[in-house]
């Protein structure tokens, strides 16, 4: 829970929470809209790389990074010291999601596995700003999405590879 003293804060921070909890479920509702009837498809079948773990692994994986989104969300937005910053907070975080949505969609069900590429690179441009900004708000915030950097670094070898 963030260090503010008093429990009004608090329940505000909760309520930041909740709402990030909705915004980045919901993103992930949507991209799963792309992504569920297509996994086990032929196309898929044929282009999915050797190492690409087994399907089970990507929900858990998901749900855990979309969790910690939501908290480092909360927290940026909580420790924003005026209205500027908890927009442009709000724009960064935004812009990654919808490209998160776009890389399912582009991937998934436009089979084109090259315009793919090229948004889970401007995913990747966008968490690193991401780290870069939520650092200098709370640095707990920025901590959080280290895993997901991880995890598209990854996600990124896969797509390539998948070219």
């Amino acid at each position: 829970m963030p260090k503010k003293q008093s429990s009004l804060a608090n329940k505000k921070f909760l309520l930041i929470l909740i709402i990030s909890l909705l915004i980045v479920y919901s993103t992930a509702v949507i991209g799963s809209l792309f992504t569920s009837n297509q996994v086990n498809s032929e196309w898929y079948q044929e282009i999915r790389p050797s190492i690409t773990p087994p399907n089970y692994v990507f929900p858990i994986v998901w749900n855990i990074l979309y969790l910690l989104i939501s908290i480092s969300i909360a927290l940026s937005y909580y420790y924003s010291k005026n209205k500027k910053d908890k927009i442009k907070i709000s724009f960064l975080f935004g812009v990654n999601l919808l490209l998160n949505i776009l890389w399912s969609y582009s991937y998934f069900q436009l089979h084109n596995v090259k315009l793919a590429f090229f948004i889970i690179l401007l995913i990747l441009a966008s968490i690193i700003l991401l780290l870069y900004k939520t650092h200098k708000i709370n640095k707990l915030s920025s901590y959080l999405l280290i895993p997901y950097l991880l995890w598209i670094l990854f996600a990124t070898l896969l797509n390539w590879l998948s070219i």
